[in-house]
């Protein structure tokens, strides 16, 4: 399999039409096939209204690709031995023992069995997220300003979360959630540490990842790309006010009190950091071969072979994410994984996964062609699936 710069073409108009019609400020892409780089860009602006273009040393708030960056790290302190997927989630945050489910009649029942790690990791929790349509539960977070409010400690949200009842029984359906950032209270207790440190030390420094943290240091920041939005985290699509406009409204947006680029006390497990495009590859290799470029292993073949397995049942598949869903994908333990390409909308590989962030952030890493790619921009809310088209775009160029 060759990729064929060509048909290349076809994926940089697309970016350009996207550009041309104001539908994003800027995008920044690149894609690799074994090991080597075979198409990458930049196009726009990271902030339109200054015009600052967008370039390779750009930072963009990662949003939800933080979470195969956690769930990478759970994975090695159970590989060191300190956790387990069987592990009782109550076992490390005792709040989370006394957790009840709110039924479909509205009653409270209690939980038929115990949330546990795994749970965590493939998003079979029970736990719910602000902005998902027709759930209770995620009205409750909404009350009590999960998304909304970045100045709240990670131990807090933990301990929150189970204060507020389950939206369904644990392991009963993949339903997207805080679920991850309820893991990291984990690791932080694990390691007695904080996150951040946890994840410098484990995954940041052998893998170079300079760029790549839970604040921006105030020199860089003139490396931040301006966020652009129809909607804040946390908030509700409104799927008829969509369906009316068709595309994207260029409209600066002010994150910093639910994503804070300085505040030294802000981190989450489920978004959080800010990178730039070589750093983030970095750890896309690691999900390649488990490797850090000095040749250090830092997953076993093993447990990567493990993570890359899906875990959910033919019921619980596919995956979705309010009314969107994706079709053939399962769930591993750090993101979506194509089980079934029979049932595929978009061009894939069986094997192939990755996630993507609420800014419009994508990537993807198929092991099995060693075919990776990743897009960034920021926006919020997008109508456009930017990261699946620009995927599937770079399928099609594959020969």
């Amino acid at each position: 399999m060759e990729f064929q710069p060509s048909r290349a073409s076809v994926l940089h108009r697309y970016i350009k039409q996207l550009l041309a019609g104001g539908q994003f400020a800027g995008v920044s892409w690149c894609l690799e096939l074994r090991d080597s780089i075979v198409d990458q860009g930049v196009a726009g602006f990271q902030d339109v209204d200054a015009a600052v273009p967008i370039t390779e040393e750009t930072l963009f708030r990662l949003y939800s690709m933080t979470k195969p960056v956690v769930s990478v790290h759970c994975l090695q302190l159970i590989e060191a031995g300190l956790l387990q997927l069987d592990d009782p989630v109550s076992r490390w945050i005792p709040e989370f023992g006394q957790l009840q489910v709110l039924g479909v009649d509205g009653r409270l029942e209690p939980c038929a069995r115990a949330m546990h790690i795994e749970d965590l990791l493939t998003h079979r929790s029970g736990l719910s997220y602000d902005f998902l349509p027709d759930c209770a539960i995620a009205d409750e977070y909404r009350a009590a300003r999960l998304a909304a409010d970045g100045s709240r400690s990670l131990q807090d949200l933990a301990t929150t979360l189970a204060s507020i009842p389950l939206a369904f029984q644990p392991g009963s359906r993949w339903y997207y959630s805080y679920a991850t950032d309820v893991l990291a209270s984990i690791i932080e207790r694990v390691s007695d540490q904080p996150l951040s440190d946890c994840l410098q030390n484990a995954l940041f420094d052998p893998l170079g990842m300079s760029d790549t943290g839970f604040q921006v240091q105030k020199s860089d920041a003139i490396r931040l790309a301006k966020m652009y939005g129809q909607r804040d985290l946390g908030e509700v699509a409104n799927s008829q006010l969509l369906a009316q406009a068709g595309c994207n409204e260029l409209r600066p947006m002010n994150v910093e009190e639910s994503y804070p680029a300085s505040d030294q006390r802000f981190s989450r497990g489920g978004i959080g950091l800010f990178s730039t495009i070589a750093d983030y590859r970095r750890f896309m290799s690691l999900l390649m071969d488990g490797k850090a470029p000095s040749g250090e292993m830092l997953l076993s073949r093993p447990m990567l072979d493990l993570s890359w397995t899906n875990r959910l049942e033919r019921a619980q598949i596919p995956i979705a994410i309010g009314e969107v869903a994706y079709p053939g994908y399962g769930w591993g333990l750090t993101g979506r994984v194509m089980a079934d390409p029979s049932t595929a909308m978009r061009l894939s590989a069986r094997g192939e996964g990755g996630w993507s962030g609420a800014a419009s952030t994508h990537f993807w890493v198929d092991r099995a062609n060693r075919f990776s790619g990743i897009v960034m921009t920021q926006y919020l809310g997008s109508e456009h699936s930017l990261g699946a088209d620009v995927q599937a775009l770079a399928y099609a160029a594959l020969g």
